[in-house]
């Protein structure tokens, strides 16, 4: 089956993209121009709509992508500013541990780290039972969706943790790799599921403490 390309879209997916495009350009002015931004979107939007199960958010889904992989690269080429360490999650589907480890990493960072994460191979939805073990300790993830890993993202890490993505993550020279061998959790009951969630969330505080704590002497 041959992949699909924008010409498999209805002409409406045109337009709704070409006006979201104006609006990142906007945001990148000076930083992108209009070609790179279009590229960006639509490229992102492709990679999207290859997993997606419900398709009638794309165009907003490939928009935060596009905002990220376009933050990510400008943060690595110097033209954007970085003042906290990035941290960013990886396992094969980024549907549950990778999701788990980021939105606990969201919570404990409070903004003094960027967290990121993305699939080798992403699922079409997140799983429920991680969405309900998150839920039990109120913590909601309404915007979080599964996103391919990309290039942008990897170079814009400080820290890339691994969970099960196994040969499908690439190895970058210079940058630092942690690996939680940690089970993943689709098809899992509840209390397997907890038992994930704890085990994430004490390696995501101990990886917050160190990447956040004050150097010697000051």
């Amino acid at each position: 089956m041959s992949e699909p390309s924008l010409g498999d879209f209805p002409l409406q997916i045109d337009d709704i993209l070409a006006q979201i495009a104006v609006r990142i350009g906007e945001r990148f002015r000076g930083v992108f121009g209009a070609q790179t931004v279009e590229r960006y979107l639509f490229e992102s939007y492709l990679d999207l709509y290859r997993t997606a199960r419900i398709r009638r958010h794309l165009p907003a889904l490939a928009e935060r992508f596009a905002v990220e992989r376009l933050t990510a690269l400008a943060q690595t080429r110097g033209a954007l500013g970085k003042p906290v360490p990035g941290v960013l999650f990886v396992c094969a589907y980024n549907a549950g541990r990778s999701q788990l480890a980021a939105a606990l990493a969201e919570r404990y960072g409070a903004g003094r780290v960027q967290v990121r994460c993305a699939g080798s191979h992403p699922a079409d939805w997140l799983d429920e039972n991680v969405l309900e073990a998150l839920g039990e300790w109120d913590i909601e993830v309404m915007e979080a969706y599964p996103k391919p890993l990309t290039d942008e993202v990897l170079h814009a890490a400080d820290v890339i943790v691994t969970m099960g993505c196994g040969d499908a993550c690439p190895i970058l020279t210079g940058k630092r790799y942690v690996d939680w061998p940690i089970p993943d959790p689709a098809g899992q009951p509840m209390p397997a599921v907890r038992r994930i969630r704890d085990d994430i969330d004490l390696r995501v505080r101990a990886l917050i403490d160190e990447l956040t704590a004050a150097p010697a002497g000051t």
